[in-house]
């Protein structure tokens, strides 16, 4: 496998809860159950990591419970760390309800890994076969995300850029988008955050739309769940890569089992359709699990596709 993955998206501390299902506003629930977990950038990472590929976290860490829990979960990924912890604050924390559904909803309070100095930025040397993976929530307004943007503008040609625009998609200052979509090679949102960006467009029409956006022979992917993803390009019509029908039990975490293996598989220098099926297959073996980072290694993957009767893995 060539390249390595340099994560610059914020590491955070998941606290996950089963609930039966939200409340109404002003209501109230017990949860069954609770668990503080890495996760935010931490899962795609883990996915890559596992898939075979050497990761770098280059984003930022705190110091304080939070910051030990996240330093330790990677370490155990083997995910190198790039800096050293800031020492003004602790990692900040998201609250994941996971319904009995499997739908989620997520509420995250900020912390350090929001406040990337841009020395520190600076300092990351990405080379030509690498793989620079930024989030949207490292896009959100204010300084950090100008110096972010301008750092990623300006990397190598030869360094693949890939982009998840997240949730906050609508909360990303356009013309900051725009400027760093041009030098994106895969763009990778969900059908929702697709939507957003092409006024309600399905995942093909939308697809298509993206694709334009993107830097000149780069892709876009719109994950679409167990329907599984559609793939895009400024010269080629939208094809949809199906998805593997399971049973899932939580969501939570999906998206980012199905980037990580994705751009593990083409730095091992797969075509974007088979990287694509491989990212499918992962993210639907992931959702059998409950937990943010439950993508597979490269031997459970072949097993779980075995098992499902999925060939070429």
């Amino acid at each position: 496998m060539s390249g390595r993955l340099i994560s610059v998206s914020p590491v955070i501390i998941d606290l996950v809860m089963t609930i039966d299902r939200m409340p109404r506003p002003g209501g109230d629930t017990l949860a069954d159950s609770h668990r503080a977990l890495p996760g935010g950038g931490f899962n795609v990472m883990a996915a890559a990591s596992r898939a075979g590929m050497p990761v770098v976290y280059g984003g930022a860490h705190g110091t304080g419970p939070n910051g030990d829990l996240a330093r330790e979960a990677m370490r155990t990924e083997g995910v190198e760390v790039a800096h050293a912890p800031l020492s003004a604050s602790d990692t900040g924390f998201c609250v994941a309800f996971v319904e009995a559904d499997a739908e989620r909803t997520f509420v995250t309070s900020l912390g350090a890994e929001s406040e990337l100095p841009p020395e520190t930025l600076r300092s990351l040397s990405p080379a030509p076969g690498d793989t620079v993976y930024v989030v949207g929530y490292a896009l959100l307004p204010g300084p950090r995300a100008e110096d972010l943007a301008s750092w990623i503008t300006g990397l190598h040609p030869q360094v693949l850029v890939a982009l998840d625009p997240a949730p906050v998609v609508d909360s990303i200052e356009p013309a900051l988008l725009a400027g760093v979509m041009e030098r994106v090679d895969v763009f990778s949102p969900n059908a929702t955050e697709a939507a957003v960006l092409t006024d309600g467009a399905g995942p093909e029409r939308a697809a298509a739309s993206l694709a334009s956006r993107v830097r000149p022979g780069g892709a876009v992917l719109v994950r679409d769940g167990a329907g599984g993803c559609v793939v895009a390009a400024a010269d080629r019509a939208p094809v949809r890569v199906p998805g593997t029908v399971v049973s899932a039990v939580d969501t939570n975490g999906a998206g980012d089992a199905h980037v990580g293996s994705l751009l593990a598989a083409l730095a091992e220098g797969l075509d974007l359709d088979a990287a694509a099926r491989r990212a499918n297959v992962s993210a639907a073996r992931a959702v059998t699990l409950r937990g943010p980072a439950t993508s597979p290694t490269r031997a459970e993957l072949a097993a779980f596709a075995a098992e499902h009767g999925v060939s070429g893995f």
